[in-house]
């Protein structure tokens, strides 16, 4: 390892956020807080969403959804920060890094096209009320996240047989966890096809959703403008927005770290980047979609009085 290129990586350096003891102690405590809160309130929002009738309805059970996939997430990187910040060894082994970058990999592309069911879960319910029972019943629903599950599942695997590197000479990459950008960083293979099928597969689990995305809130919002009532429009706007901001802020920051221009070079932008999608939207979803709507808080009084009760 080290600077010979002729030696194989069998293992990782991840540098983490800072080398400095007294930031990395304060780095801990703050991502350990984060990482609690995010399972916290994540968890709770699926457990509301199973105890209460009130909340059996489609927009909750693909929220659950959401944040079952951001518990899992935040689970397959923060641990092992958190482990990096007490620890003089920030080495990992290849095959754990590689699994948890595939694991990485298929929840953030389950999430995202997870956003865009809901967009169109959103869609029949203010251009369609009338019929949103009748479209959005629970086989649709089931079926819907079956697919969203699936196709993540087979657009994280086919392209990991297919794409090849030799990884040698230097082990030491500039982030802190196994991201597929930072870790093709170290290879002394050409990487040029497995760059256009990363590239490909962006477009498919990034652009298309989201042009799908902003295609449908665009009927949407001409569907709420033609609303005679004001406290109708303020009602369907207020459900929308909360989804809106969710998608903005993932797919604005996923958008920029995989389709942007890639260098070989290490970039401390990339960390920051990575610390903003894959550990504080997680926290920011339950908080934006759910926890300040008024269904949710009514559930969670009731679940409290209840558990006050007995």
């Amino acid at each position: 390892m080290g600077g010979n290129n002729d030696s194989i990586v069998t293992e990782f350096i991840l540098l983490g956020l800072s080398q400095s003891p007294p930031v990395k102690i304060t780095l801990f405590v703050l991502f350990l807080i984060i990482y609690l809160v995010t399972v916290v309130g994540n968890g709770l929002l699926i457990l509301l969403t199973r105890v209460d009738s009130q909340l059996h309805t489609p927009m909750y059970f693909f929220l659950s959804n959401l944040s079952f996939i951001d518990i899992c997430y935040t689970t397959s990187t923060v641990p092992q920060m958190l482990i990096h910040c007490l620890s003089k060894k920030l080495s990992i082994s290849l095959t754990r890094c590689f699994t948890q970058m595939y694991i990485s990999l298929f929840l953030g592309m389950s999430e995202c096209l997870l956003l865009a069911v809901m967009a169109y879960d959103r869609w029949v319910a203010i251009c369609k009320p009338l019929l949103y029972t009748l479209i959005m019943n629970k086989r649709v629903c089931s079926c819907l996240a079956a697919i969203t599950w699936s196709t993540a599942f087979l657009l994280t695997t086919v392209p990991s047989l297919t794409m090849q590197a030799h990884l040698c000479g230097s082990n030491v990459v500039n982030h802190f966890v196994c991201e597929i950008q930072a870790m093709l960083k170290p290879a002394c293979s050409d990487t040029h096809n497995n760059q256009i099928m990363m590239f490909a597969t962006s477009i498919l689990t990034l652009l298309m959703p989201f042009a799908f995305i902003l295609i449908t809130y665009t009927h949407i919002g001409v569907a709420v403008l033609r609303i005679r009532s004001a406290s109708g429009r303020i009602k369907a706007f207020s459900t929308c927005a909360s989804h809106l901001t969710v998608v903005v802020i993932f797919y604005g920051t996923d958008i920029f770290m995989y389709l942007g221009p890639q260098s070989k070079s290490s970039s401390d932008q990339g960390k920051v980047i990575g610390v903003f999608y894959g550990i504080v939207t997680p926290l920011l979803n339950p908080l934006i979609c759910s926890l300040r709507n008024k269904d949710v808080k009514g559930a969670l009084r009731k679940l409290a009085g209840r558990k006050s009760y007995t």
